[in-house]
């Protein structure tokens, strides 16, 4: 099927073109930079953006939270929120 969004350029705002499972992991980058992650089930998210040198960690995070943040890493360590969705 032809998307009829096709000839309209991508933003950080617009919707998502694909959705991937986040693996958190302490020394792996995610596989495509991310427009925002959903987190499905609360607890804290740490993550490095992608033009930071330093991790930052969201705590508390609510379940059904969508962090607006271009995260380039989601760490293991520290993260005990679930069921996280890169948003690309």
């Amino acid at each position: 099927m032809a998307d009829p969004l096709d000839n309209f350029g991508d933003s950080p705002l617009a919707p998502s073109r694909s959705v991937l499972t986040v693996v958190p992991s302490d020394t792996t980058a995610l596989s495509r930079l991310p427009k925002a992650l959903y987190v499905g089930t609360g607890g804290h998210v740490t993550l490095r953006c992608a033009d930071d040198g330093a991790d930052v960690v969201f705590r508390n995070v609510p379940a059904g939270t969508i962090i607006r943040a271009r995260a380039r890493y989601v760490r293991a360590t520290g993260t005990t929120a679930a069921d996280i969705l890169a948003h690309c």
